[in-house]
């Protein structure tokens, strides 16, 4: 399943994944404002259960894409930022 990612323009490290290109249709207008609309446009992908994501579930991904047309990857909380930290992952 192909997705096309978006990276927020007010928020760091906040990602929209979407089902269609540049169809913001299924975005709730609250979503979409907090992302200081008109998000930037990062990368197309290729999604299957086999390949992991970084920080995402891949079915999870897949189901909110199937079910929603989007999904959401919100910013690392503090915990996860410290664990990365301390096991090297922090670029």
């Amino acid at each position: 399943m192909k997705t096309y990612i978006y990276k927020s323009r007010k928020k760091e490290e906040l990602y929209l994944y979407l089902s269609k290109k540049d169809d913001f249709s299924e975005v709730p207008p609250s979503l979409y404002g907090s992302m200081g609309n008109e998000p930037i446009f990062v990368m197309e992908l290729e999604l299957n259960p086999d390949k992991k994501l970084a920080r995402e579930d891949v079915n999870k991904v897949i189901h909110n894409l199937e079910t929603q047309g989007f999904h959401v990857q919100m910013p690392p909380t503090n915990d996860l930022l410290l664990h990365r930290e301390r096991t090297g992952q922090l670029h």
